[in-house]
């Protein structure tokens, strides 16, 4: 077989493979989670975790609700911390 042969084959078997996978999708994690889906993209909102100041996705984040207030963590260890400051200051 000459090298065009083998590539126009190679190329016909892409093809075939990319038909029988079916239409790519583009998949977001956290899209069910954040729940703000409009026209197909994912509009989520960064937060910043009051103890390491990291900044996550809103709906990724770890929820703590404390004195009347939302408060939003990157990590459990970091939820933890904040309970321990606010226990100790109380």
């Amino acid at each position: 077989m000459t090298p065009l042969r083998i590539l126009i084959i190679a190329f016909l078997l892409y093809i075939l493979y990319r038909l029988l996978k079916g239409p790519r999708k583009k998949r977001v994690h956290g899209a069910k989670r954040a729940g703000g889906v409009s026209g197909g993209a994912v509009q989520d909102v960064l937060v910043e975790d009051p103890v390491c100041h990291t900044y996550i996705p809103k709906g990724q984040a770890v929820r703590l609700y404390h004195d009347k207030q939302n408060y939003y963590f990157c990590s459990n260890k970091c939820c933890e911390i904040f309970l321990k400051e606010k226990g100790d200051k109380e």
